[in-house]
């Protein structure tokens, strides 16, 4: 600019007048180019994946800061659900942007596919992660990963999924201390010292020390798996007294007979036991407290994105693998099953272009968050072999038109053990999760398919894979806790229906998962 004053005040006549409009253009070439290149700069993106945290019975209670620093200033989906209840199997489908059926991941052992060696070669090899490092994106991964990540047979600590720049992934299932980390590549042994070894706290300070060491020319992906509130239930040392006086919620159908449910429902001893109300009024407890260390880990992130200027150009994922029970339908404590308390999960988004305060009704899946991630990095979707869809559209209107799904397919495959417990002999082979009190939780014939619709019948529709052929429906409007199974009173076009879109969903792949009519 300058340059082109001291030219201008030497010129004079036409040529005065060319200099002039010539330097004005430059000018605007380069702001423009300057503007673009800060439009064009990809959304830094970071995925916090909470472990067996409901919504149903309260379990964003705890998480204020969460709620204030994310959902209040976002949205807050309060239809979202898993494609399955199960935590491999979810995170699976997390990973790939598949249902189960496509990604054949059935439960959290190697035998069931769990970080096994054909999902590695397979569906893992095209994850979202994989993607994000080709667009450029530093990536992180901090906390746990799959069930069966770093076993021996699952390739040890030494196999780092593709994708990942930053990796420290908790061997294993959920713990807080005494784990064992995969540190690129490295075994990394924790003891028992909080300082030192409390996983929340610890996957939160590298993420910060990653934010740190990044590059600033590349946006960067973090995803945090911190173990709350899943079991062993371990709060840290300053949060062990909080909610003293807290119990699990007793309405709906806490402490209900699973009549007119499958076998499994109806096996579960009603009134349930007091030594069993004991255990999981504590368990509830102590999964609250656990959670106050991940509000503080929302806290401190948010509050580093700010201190570094990247929060406003940061998309802020909250959620969890699935649900979870305690005292439903006299069942202590899981997930696994098909009602809502164990396959709804919260979803709290912020980030660029999202108006505050808001509550969107729109049911959403775990299968659409890498649809929605890439979507946000500016991948082309239409090259990816995923069942889910972007709702970037929902978050951000004006980016574009979107589409909400009208029903949806939710699977699980169950899991039992053949010897019987002998903790238990009474219950007999085939089940497995007999605690507390032998009552069990699941089975090899716990295997269902359910299609959950909103768009013309609030009404869930599950077939059940057994001798019996058994099959609940549930009309969510007149009956929200799933007390009543309505198959007998069912207009028998309705179930026809209901029937026909199951075997559809049940077989698709990709753009017949999202072509719904």
């Amino acid at each position: 600019m300058a340059v082109c004053s001291r030219v201008f005040r030497l010129m004079a006549g036409p040529q005065r007048g060319k200099t002039a409009a010539g330097c004005l253009l430059l000018l605007v070439l380069l702001t423009c180019s300057l503007r673009c290149g800060e439009c064009l700069k990809s959304s830094n993106i970071v995925l916090i994946l909470t472990d067996d945290l409901d919504v149903e019975l309260g379990g964003l209670t705890p998480l204020k800061k969460t709620k204030a620093l994310i959902g209040d200033a976002g949205v807050t989906f309060s239809n979202a659900y898993t494609a399955t209840p199960l935590c491999c199997p979810s995170r699976s489908s997390i990973l790939s942007g598949k249902y189960p059926h496509n990604h054949m991941v059935r439960n959290n052992s190697l035998s069931g596919n769990c970080s096994s060696k054909s999902w590695q070669a397979g569906p893992e090899s095209q994850a979202f992660p994989v993607y994000l490092s080709k667009n450029l994106y530093q990536t992180f991964y901090g906390g746990k990963y799959l069930n069966q990540y770093g076993s021996k047979e699952a390739g040890g600590v030494t196999y780092v999924p593709v994708g990942w720049d930053h990796w420290h992934a908790l061997v294993g299932n959920s713990k807080y201390y005494n784990y064992t980390l995969s540190v690129n590549g490295k075994a990394e042994v924790h003891g028992e010292n909080y300082e030192k070894d409390y996983l929340t706290d610890l996957i939160l300070n590298r993420s910060l020390a990653f934010l740190d060491d990044r590059s600033p020319q590349h946006p960067f992906f973090i995803m945090l798996s911190p173990p709350a509130p899943h079991s062993p239930w371990t709060a840290a040392p300053q949060f062990q007294k909080n909610f003293g006086d807290v119990k699990a919620p007793r309405d709906g159908s806490f402490n209900q007979p699973g009549k007119g449910k499958h076998w499994l429902l109806r096996q579960a001893p009603n009134p349930m036991a007091n030594t069993s109300i004991d255990y999981l009024d504590d368990a509830f407890r102590k999964r609250w407290q656990t959670l106050l260390s991940v509000d503080d880990m929302v806290e401190k992130l948010v509050k580093k994105l700010e201190d570094i200027k990247e929060l406003n150009n940061t998309y802020i994922f909250f959620t969890s693998d699935n649900g979870y029970h305690t005292g439903q339908f006299s069942l202590p404590i899981d997930k696994r099953q098909l009602y809502e308390f164990d396959i709804r999960v919260p979803l709290l988004v912020r980030g660029p272009g999202i108006k505050p305060k808001q509550t969107l009704q729109d049911p959403v899946m775990n299968i659409d968050l890498p649809m929605t991630i890439l979507d946000i990095a500016g991948v082309n979707l239409s090259t990816l072999n995923m069942d889910g869809q972007s709702f970037l559209p929902q978050l951000v209107p004006s980016a574009r038109n979107g589409t909400t799904r009208p029903y949806f397919l939710v699977e699980y495959t169950g899991e039992g053990h053949l010897p019987t417990d002998p903790y238990c002999p009474r219950v007999g082979p085939g089940l497995a999760n007999c605690f507390p009190d032998c009552v069990c939780e699941d089975a090899f014939n716990n295997t269902y398919a359910c299609v959950r619709s909103f768009k013309d019948y609030n009404l869930q529709y599950c077939e059940f894979a057994d001798t019996e052929a058994f099959v609940e429906v549930y009309n969510l409007t007149s009956d929200p806790h799933q007390l009543e199974n309505i198959v007998k009173k069912v207009d028998p076009v309705l179930l026809q229906t209901m029937n026909q879109r199951l075997i559809k969903l049940q077989s698709c792949v990709g753009d017949s998962c999202r072509d719904l009519k």
